[in-house]
């Protein structure tokens, strides 16, 4: 009854941000992301059982609000989350989210988490999850174009489930390679500070391009990208946004989560709708082949799919039980009789 004693069918767990850095910290980050990197593998492997459709997205000139809705029958979840370049300018963060899983049998949240930090970590787990099938064997070296806030969670995923041991790192800022660099120091990587993108990516057997500026893009060029590389794709994730140049991708093969959504914010908006590419689940479910020679250029075109939001989702919440890292929020109502839910509140103002 939620009057100044709320039942506690309608509390809600909810993990803050600080609590979300308390789950990160126990657990340990590149554990964390190999974890719920097995989470979306699993659920890639039953990627028809989900409801699958675009973000929906609201665009204007500042950037990009976004809703990630999915289900798999038993669980409902979306995360809210936006996009706008300039707001490091402004003070405010370039990307924040959060997010809710619920119980489809009733319509009640089971869990309402940030996912800012959560995203990133998502971000970090389902590229390393693709280049795991799709990278180049015996993988050791990455160099990295973008060195913001995506930057270390790819760094460690990459350590952690790939098994790269240096990371080159080159940013147009500076500062943000260096702030990467320090964030890296006790990780185990060897870390090279580059001072080109082409330096960045000499000699390396996996390219990570994460920049951050909504337009198209060259940051990386043809003549930069040889035989045998795998590309982690990560940056471009909206209409007019991309970071390589056509003739890459008319070299490479094709990788995406769920192609209506790639089309119209990865990299392949640039290319005619019938350009061949393959789904990601289907090359984790043995339906599709990976990499296939050692000469072969790779692609992963990662915009970001509800259903990584989901897994991650669904191990927080599986987690809850392990930290105790969250709080209840009084976030329902529930009145003793469902259908005096005016009754309710004039209740609770007499019992004040």
């Amino acid at each position: 009854m939620n009057t100044l004693s709320p039942s506690p069918l309608a509390m809600v767990p909810f993990v803050s941000v600080d609590n979300m850095m308390r789950l990160v910290n126990s657990i340990g980050a590149a554990q964390m992301i190999l974890e719920i990197c097995e989470y979306i593998e699993a659920d890639f492997k039953r990627w028809p059982e989900f409801d699958k459709t675009p973000r929906v997205a609201a665009h204007s000139e500042e950037g990009v609000i976004e809703l990630m809705p999915t289900s798999d029958g038993e669980y409902y979840g979306f995360k809210y989350v936006n996009g706008h370049p300039a707001n490091m300018a402004r003070g405010f963060q370039t990307v924040t989210a959060f997010g809710v899983l619920a119980k489809v049998l009733n319509g009640y949240p089971v869990l309402f988490s940030e996912m800012t930090i959560l995203t990133a970590l998502r971000t970090a787990a389902t590229s390393a999850l693709a280049a795991k099938y799709l990278a180049p064997k015996g993988a050791k070296a990455m160099g990295m174009i973008g060195n913001g806030a995506q930057c270390e969670f790819q760094a460690l995923a990459f350590q952690k489930v790939v098994g790269v041991e240096t990371v080159r790192l080159y940013d147009i800022d500076p500062l943000a390679t260096e702030k990467a660099s320090r964030n890296l120091k006790s990780s185990g990587l060897n870390v090279i500070i580059c001072r080109s993108a082409e330096e960045a990516v000499t000699g390396v057997d996996i390219i990570t391009t994460c920049t951050a500026d909504k337009q198209n893009a060259t940051v990386l060029s043809d003549n930069m990208v040889g035989s045998g590389v795998h590309i982690n794709a990560i940056g471009g994730d909206c209409p007019g946004k991309t970071e390589l140049h056509r003739d890459i991708l008319l070299r490479a093969n094709i990788f995406v989560e769920y192609p209506p959504q790639t089309r119209v914010e990865g990299e392949i908006q640039v290319l005619d709708e019938d350009h061949p590419i393959t789904e990601l689940w289907q090359v984790i479910n043995g339906q599709a082949d990976g990499r296939t020679s050692e000469r072969q250029i790779t692609l992963f075109d990662s915009v970001g799919f509800a259903t990584e939001d989901f897994s991650a989702l669904r191990y927080v919440h599986h987690q809850l039980k392990n930290g105790g890292h969250y709080i209840n929020l009084d976030l329902l109502a529930d009145p003793d009789d469902p259908r005096d839910l005016f009754g309710m509140v004039i209740r609770a103002k007499s019992a004040k």
